[in-house]
């Protein structure tokens, strides 16, 4: 059996002459807070899809705690918790009901169970509302019965796919104040954001894909040191627009914005910042504060992806 809480092994999914994944392959450690990105298209959802065993991969093989997805599905299954992006919407049940089916699918059905069913609506702020149908429910209420449905059998891995999107700040807060304390309790989280603040705040380690190929596999702050720049932020006593064309030529190969904050520069980590202090000198500029900064995720993810 696979040591890792996820194994993907030349995992490649081809639809017609598209190649979604090209044999894609890392492992997700035990334990981990762990980071799937990339841009749109980039095949993260085909993983995650592939992983749960809603798309079958054209070839190579996932093990979920050693279990492969697809010819021992049922016991990798009870190891796996995934919240889709796409919001639940059932006119039917209340979500009581939703959990209480989502329970016997995993033949789980002891007094325990119902414990654990009505902890999962208090913790997701969802007890005063566990009668209502999905209908009758805003996009963020939708989203923690998503989250409740996919913690109902207790996943050692749980997989969350774009979760905060278009939430707002107490459901991001709840949502990620409940996730660290899954993590710190031993399961295995694998998040995939665009909110990049995010997965440099709560990843230990990143995967970053593009066009279906892994660019990158690293700690997250492996991932940050090996930038090959430090950002400046210069506010000048004016706040009025400047010239770039005063700016020295060392100045001009390192601006990359000017906003209503200032000026932003990118400086190569292993020249002095009193080269860019000359520079600010003899382009007769009036700064009245400097500020530096290491690379965000962002900015390294960007570099890495070739995106804008």
């Amino acid at each position: 059996m696979s040591a890792a809480a996820v194994s993907f092994q030349a995992v490649q999914k081809d639809y017609g002459s598209l190649q979604a994944l090209k044999g894609v392959s890392f492992d997700v450690r035990p334990g981990c807070f762990f980071g799937l990105l990339g841009p749109n298209g980039a095949g993260k959802s085909t993983l995650i899809n592939s992983m749960a065993g809603l798309v079958k991969p054209s070839a190579g093989r996932i093990l979920v705690n050693g279990y492969d997805v697809e010819k021992e599905y049922r016991q990798a299954r009870r190891f796996l918790g995934v919240v889709p992006q796409e919001l639940i919407s059932d006119p039917f049940f209340t979500i009581r009901e939703l959990l209480d089916i989502q329970s016997g699918y995993f033949g789980l059905k002891s007094r325990e169970q119902r414990f654990w069913v009505d902890e999962l609506l208090d913790r997701l702020a969802l007890s005063d509302k566990a009668n209502a149908i999905t209908n009758e429910l805003s996009g963020g209420m939708k989203r923690r019965v998503l989250i409740a449905m996919a913690l109902v059998h207790k996943p050692q891995v749980l997989v969350l796919d774009e979760p905060t999107a278009g939430v707002d700040v107490d459901l991001r807060r709840t949502l990620w104040e409940f996730t660290k304390e899954l993590h710190q309790k031993g399961h295995t989280i694998i998040l995939t954001t665009h909110y990049l603040e995010e997965a440099e705040a709560l990843c230990e380690e990143v995967a970053i894909v593009k066009g279906g190929e892994l660019k990158a596999l690293e700690t997250t702050g492996e991932l940050l040191s090996r930038h090959n720049y430090r950002y400046l932020r210069v506010v000048l006593e004016s706040s009025k627009k400047v010239d770039e064309q005063q700016f020295t030529p060392f100045l001009q190969e390192r601006f990359l914005e000017q906003d209503a904050n200032g000026l932003m520069f990118k400086l190569e980590k292993e020249k002095p910042l009193n080269q860019m202090l000359s520079a600010l000198s003899e382009s007769h500029l009036a700064v009245k504060d400097l500020t530096s900064r290491d690379a965000t995720l962002e900015e390294v993810f960007l570099d890495l992806t070739g995106e804008k």
